[in-house]
């Protein structure tokens, strides 16, 4: 029995080491880059990361990269965050489909929620159908 108990065990391990990795890649507004996934930032890079003021709101954009020949499907958000660090409206702000061919570069932009926004991160992540 116990060895039975020690085969499904392993298995199920086994199989949840398949499971769908979703780090990625996020910068922030600053040019700071944190990587979540290695495997993931060999094939996309987030580079050229610009804020300005549009009327009174806080607007950013980033150029996300290709690093391989292949056609990728990503996703990617911004996450505004106030003067103290707290984030602004986060459940509000939903995730964008975007898809690259090999060794394309695509520029992509976000308005901050409301004028509280200070700064931003914008993430990147494989995206994956179920």
């Amino acid at each position: 029995m116990k060895q039975l108990a020690c085969i499904m065990f392993t298995a199920a391990m086994l199989l949840g080491g398949c499971a769908n990795h979703t780090a990625g890649i996020a910068v922030n507004s600053q040019g700071e880059v944190r990587v979540d996934n290695n495997t993931f930032a060999r094939e996309v890079s987030v580079s050229n990361v610009n804020a300005r003021q549009s009327a009174d709101l806080l607007q950013g954009a980033a150029q996300i990269n290709s690093l391989v020949a292949t056609d990728l499907r990503l996703q990617y958000k911004f996450t505004w965050y106030d003067a103290a660090g707290f984030t602004i409206e986060d459940e509000a702000s939903s995730w964008k489909a975007l898809k690259l061919h090999g060794k394309q570069q695509i520029q992509v932009s976000g308005v901050a929620p409301n004028a509280n926004a200070s700064r931003f991160e914008v993430y990147v992540r494989k995206a994956f159908s179920n």
